[in-house]
């Protein structure tokens, strides 16, 4: 696997109030970065750190309030705890002797139910061997909590054309690209693949410019519709926001959640997912373009929420039974973990899920189209 793909992986510390989180934390990691007092509660939120653990390398460390917190506050930071299990790789649940009851077992519940590698540490008894801790750790942690998977690997070979479409408007950040066209070409250059870049009304002469066909052209979303009358329809076409949203998981829920888009009805609620901040224009794909492009595909009148962090669904407190559909970005700042982490609640709930460029797709008549270089159909 090429160092392009390499990952950060994500251990978080859970654990009754004052176990010793935070001081297993500058433990691990030789260093005093989490504030540790004998005051229960000290740790309100979880607290994320890029650290590095000799012999593991490079980690993201989280740190969360107790999950024995009590009170209407307590309840609300216990929540957020909790919440911050779906989005780790490894869960060190930390316990005191004879003192292993409800709150210990939830966490392991839901790490069982999640299928999230999970190891107890007894704390507080008898000095702690770092090295086998750290040998434990590494052990414990999955895989794909080091490496993610190719983009687009498993369609595109070695000395492949891929012709990346990538329109410059108001909504374009100035003098640079999108996090989702750099990664895709970063992607492109580690399979060793030939990437050429255009705007869409440049698309015919870049075509025309070509000896042979593309392997695939990768689009902007928001050029989908264009593009698509372009591109003669025997090379795969899809977008770059479909191409993370494979990499980043769900894959499967958005292919079924986008197709029940024409079920919607008159006044439905669909709640939109940002996981990034930027400066909202009127050619903002998630705020402006794609409420529209569903309004019109529709011909329904849909009511419209948006919500952005990283934070997962089940730490807001609204009923998620209100929504008929939830759409999530391509997430291109977040992890697979984090993705996940969101729309599980509302996967839980029964409410469809679906990604921007999915949507748009479907709003413009190419679903299948966009799709087939991923499903074969």
């Amino acid at each position: 696997m090429n160092k392009g793909n390499e990952l950060k992986p994500r251990i978080g510390f859970f654990g009754r109030r004052n176990v010793g989180k935070s001081t297993m934390i500058n433990f691990l990691t030789g260093q005093q970065i989490a504030i540790v007092s004998d005051t229960a509660g000290t740790t309100t939120d979880p607290v994320r750190k890029s650290m590095e653990i000799g012999g593991i390398g490079p980690v993201v460390l989280i740190d969360t309030a107790g999950i024995d917190d009590e009170g209407e506050l307590g309840r609300m930071r216990v929540e957020k705890s909790m919440a911050a299990l779906a989005e780790v790789d490894l869960a060190l649940l930390l316990y005191t002797e004879g003192n292993y009851g409800e709150p210990e077992e939830m966490v392991e519940r839901w790490c069982a139910e999640h299928g999230t590698p999970m190891l107890k540490v007894l704390t507080k008894k008898a000095p702690i061997d770092k090295d086998a801790l750290i040998a434990q750790i590494k052990e414990a942690l999955p895989e794909s909590a080091y490496r993610s998977r190719s983009l687009l690997g498993d369609v595109v070979s070695l000395g492949d054309t891929v012709v990346l479409v990538t329109p410059i408007d108001s909504s374009a950040p100035e003098g640079r690209m999108i996090l989702p066209q750099v990664q895709v070409l970063r992607d492109l250059m580690d399979i060793h693949a030939q990437a050429f870049f255009c705007q869409p009304e440049e698309l015919p002469s870049t075509l025309a410019a070509l000896k042979e066909p593309p392997a695939l052209v990768v689009t902007d979303s928001q050029a989908f519709k264009q593009v698509a009358t372009i591109v003669p329809d025997e090379v795969p076409l899809t977008s770059f926001s479909v191409v993370l949203a494979r990499q980043k998981g769900l894959f499967t829920e958005y292919l079924e959640g986008t197709r029940k888009i024409g079920n919607l009805k008159d006044g439905d609620r669909v709640l939109l997912l940002e996981s990034c901040t930027h400066n909202v224009t009127c050619e903002d794909i998630g705020r402006v373009k794609l409420p529209a492009a569903l309004r019109k595909a529709t011909g329904k009148e849909l009511q419209f929420d948006i919500l952005g962090g990283s934070d997962s669904l089940s730490t807001f407190h609204f009923p998620l039974s209100t929504y008929s559909l939830v759409i999530q970005c391509g997430g291109c700042v977040i992890t697979a973990q984090q993705v996940k982490a969101r729309l599980l609640p509302a996967l839980e709930a029964g409410v469809p899920v679906s990604n921007y460029g999915l949507a748009l797709a479907w709003c413009g008549g190419i679903f299948e189209r966009a799709t087939r270089v991923f499903t074969g159909k």
